[in-house]
């Protein structure tokens, strides 16, 4: 019990963060929960689809070969597990009425992320013990958090633009890629000190999505004249 709130507990956290952070316009507790649930369900169910097809088209054997280990860590790992999510985004949340502001992009896409890193904490965290959960939540689960601001906020752009579909891409692209990046420095860690590069990665991710966060804030609809 004690390992499975430490799993659950950042991602809580996390998400009361952000919801605090939609100021203007709370989301539907309902469709935040199911959200949640469909990264938590949908999207690892579509991941472990596309990496078991992936492992049969695509075998990545060699664990010491650079090239090898970028090609899992942006396009097996990194646009795998953002296409996942993107796809519960775009055709459950961003359809949705209550979608209607740019910061609604932000707030979706990390209740699927969430959902997703939970599910994915939970198993790693009872397998690897207490260590693992507390370095986990200071890493992947906040990793998988910038993921997700920055998806969100170019799909929050895109609800009201006429480049819907640009802006959704390119929300899709730049969280694999910040993924991509965090995953390959972790993945090459037989290169005595690469693994900084995941930090560096995480942090320049962290300032990105605090930007983010600020710039949907500002140009809510709701935002009082005043304010």
């Amino acid at each position: 019990m004690n390992l499975l709130l430490l799993a659950i507990a950042p991602v809580c956290i996390i998400i009361l963060y952000i919801y605090y952070m939609d100021k203007y316009d709370k989301e539907p507790i309902g469709l935040l929960l199911v959200s949640f649930l469909l990264g938590a369900i949908g999207s690892i169910l579509i991941t472990t689809i596309i990496y078991y097809g992936l492992d049969i088209i695509l075998p990545l054997k060699n664990e010491f070969s650079v090239p090898q280990q970028f090609v899992k860590a942006f396009f097996v790992v990194g646009l795998t597990e953002e296409f996942s999510k993107y796809i519960i985004v775009k055709y459950f949340a961003q359809p949705k009425k209550a979608f209607n502001e740019p910061f609604d992009g932000i707030m979706y896409a990390v209740m699927v992320s969430m959902g997703f890193a939970a599910t994915e904490n939970v198993f790693y965290v009872l397998e690897g013990g207490y260590v693992t959960g507390i370095l986990r939540a200071f890493t992947a689960v906040p990793a998988h958090a910038t993921f997700g601001i920055l998806m969100g906020y170019f799909m929050g752009k895109a609800k009201f633009s006429k480049n819907r579909i640009k802006l959704n891409l390119l929300g899709l692209l730049l969280a694999a890629a910040f993924h991509g990046f965090y995953d390959f420095f972790l993945f090459i860690d037989f290169i005595p000190g690469i693994w900084i590069g995941a930090f560096i990665s995480l942090i320049l991710g962290i300032i990105l999505s605090h930007k983010a966060i600020r710039k949907h804030q500002e140009d809510s609809h709701f935002k009082p004249e005043d304010s």
